[in-house]
């Protein structure tokens, strides 16, 4: 069966394509419209159909949208109710709502040719847990967590997935209550923008301490019934509002402290009770807040569950997917796990030639781009690495990445300015899955997606300073020659050249920019940022040549 998933409801919209059970395509729209997270002005960012997204994942299949069996739309608009009977205020709401019950029209509108017949609304929740529980290499049988800002009229799921396909819904909490629209409250209080930049408080609560946990754990705190509390909070209480151009204070830091803590203690609650209930020793979870990585590794380190995998497209893309596995497993079919978060847009040699002849733009082509690359590293070059296909989420792992050399302490300031964002923020090492371990503890191994967060050991903390956050943690990506060997023999060079094992990995983007996505893309985020080597594809670009450099 072909079966396209559409998430284009609140917010990240994004298409997925499913052939025969296997993922072949899935992309977010904010790649190819530069917008982020699919922002526009109110009320339209909240339901922009991914067009482009759509149109190129049917065409890397090479199929048109006549040929598709089934259309998935993450939203059940026959379970929705009014913002206002919830206790919400969201003026655009019923705007919301009939934009989802008139989503086949728009669809058939932008994929000529598709019947809107085949649309089939998903419940939002489902989906979510559907991207984790049917993606994980787990085999089908697992316990499944879902937590985000809202859905038609919850926000959250707790569910088990069973090997013979059927679902055991065990409890979702109704709204107002949601963790994921508490996180939101205190990222707008701290000049941070909402449903955007709640990553922003999570790594700002490392430089604070939990002084007010104790006055949210009223407001707080999972109910022991699987759901959870979470109204009454007054954040003015706790520190004065900030505004976007204003210097973060101890307080707005003691304050996301204080959030983080109570808001992991809730998931470990929740996490505790799922597993009383289900029995199953493996953990797939999804929705915005499973991309808090700080409460992932308590929830590994300290419930029951022996696995824990968590969605690499996590937020609201990820329901794309989700709806898609979901009509497959329905009608049959069993899922392929996900190999790879690599499921965007990628370019041949012949493709990057033709562009950089185009742009008249001096580059070489290196007997190994690794090699060269790891020259420009040890160096202390900042190096953009563009390979292979695109992420699908919202981390680089890889495939669009800026690199930089991990035992310098400077190139975390270094990098931050070039990419013009908060000197608080770190940046994560990539290291090899067979070394992981000996530098990185707490957390799980392999850890492919930057979902967790681990200790970095003591004796190498010195060593590799630009990626060790204020807290003595570190964000790890693990490569698995297998899956990525271009990647692998990179980092084998940098070590053989420095001793380290480790390299800077961030994404490869400026301040309230999409990640860099294609060829075009990569050259002007080149052009206009302070970076030594652009690798793209087997060629070089080296700022030097352009008359920069360092």
């Amino acid at each position: 069966m072909r079966i396209l998933g559409i998430n284009a409801i609140y917010h990240d919209p994004a298409a997925a394509l499913l052939i025969d059970g296997v993922t072949v395509a899935a992309a977010e729209e904010e790649r190819f419209n530069r917008r982020k997270h699919g922002k526009r002005p109110v009320p339209f960012s909240a339901w922009e159909t991914p067009d482009l997204a759509a149109r190129w994942c049917l065409a890397e299949a090479g199929i048109s949208a006549d040929q598709l069996d089934f259309v998935t739309y993450s939203f059940d608009p026959a379970l929705h109710r009014s913002a206002e009977t919830m206790g919400l205020a969201d003026p655009w709401d019923h705007l919301r709502q009939a934009y989802a019950e008139r989503a086949a029209q728009f669809l058939s509108t932008a994929l000529p040719g598709l019947d809107p017949a085949k649309l089939r609304h998903v419940p939002h929740h489902l989906a979510h847990a559907a991207s984790a529980a049917l993606a994980a290499p787990f085999g089908g049988d697992c316990a499944a967590l879902v937590l985000d800002g809202r859905g038609e009229r919850h926000s959250h799921l707790s569910a088990r997935f069973r090997a013979d396909g059927s679902i055991e819904r065990l409890y979702s909490q109704d709204l107002p209550h949601s963790l994921g629209l508490l996180y939101e409250d205190a990222t707008e209080h701290l000049g941070f923008l909402r449903s955007s930049d709640e990553y922003k408080v999570m790594a700002l609560a490392s430089y604070g301490q939990p002084r007010h946990a104790e006055y949210l754990r009223e407001f707080v705190h999972a109910t022991g019934d699987g759901g959870f509390h979470t109204s009454g909070v007054d954040w003015a209480v706790l520190a004065k509002p900030r505004q976007s151009d204003e210097d973060w204070t101890a307080d707005h830091a003691d304050l996301a402290a204080s959030l983080q803590l109570v808001v992991e203690e809730t998931l470990l609650s929740l996490a505790r009770w799922l597993h009383e209930h289900t029995g199953s020793s493996r953990l797939a979870l999804a929705g915005g807040v499973a991309l808090n990585c700080v409460a992932n590794t308590r929830i590994f380190a300290e419930s029951p569950f022996e696995q824990v995998w968590v969605q690499p497209a996590a937020g609201d893309a990820g329901t794309a997917l989700g709806g898609a596995l979901l009509a497959a497993a329905e009608h049959g079919e069993a899922p392929a796990p996900m190999r790879s978060a690599g499921l965007g847009r990628g370019f041949d040699e012949a493709q990057i030639a033709a562009a950089l002849q185009t742009a008249r733009l001096p580059y070489e082509r290196p007997l190994d781009v690794a090699e060269a690359v790891a020259e420009a590293l040890a160096a202390d070059g900042i190096v953009a690495w563009f390979q292979g296909r695109s992420e699908f989420g919202p981390r680089a792992l890889g495939h669009r990445s800026l690199l930089a050399h991990p035992g310098r302490a400077e190139n975390l300031a270094r990098l931050n300015d070039v990419k013009g964002r908060e000197q608080f923020r770190p940046v994560a090492p990539m290291v090899l899955v067979e070394r992981a371990r000996q530098l990185f503890t707490r957390g799980p191994v392999p850890s492919p997606y930057m979902l967790f967060v681990h200790d970095v050991a003591v004796e190498w903390r010195g060593r590799i300073p630009a990626v060790v956050h204020v807290d003595g943690t570190a964000r790890i990506q693990t490569v698995d020659r297998a899956d990525d060997p271009l990647l692998a023999r990179m980092l084998d060079a940098f070590e053989q050249r420095t001793g380290l094992p480790v390299v800077v990995n961030t994404s490869l983007n400026t301040a309230g920019r999409p990640m860099v996505d294609d060829i075009k893309d990569a050259l002007e985020c080149f052009g206009s940022t302070p970076v030594d080597l652009l690798a793209i594809g087997p060629f070089v670009l080296r700022r030097s040549a352009f008359g920069g450099g360092r």
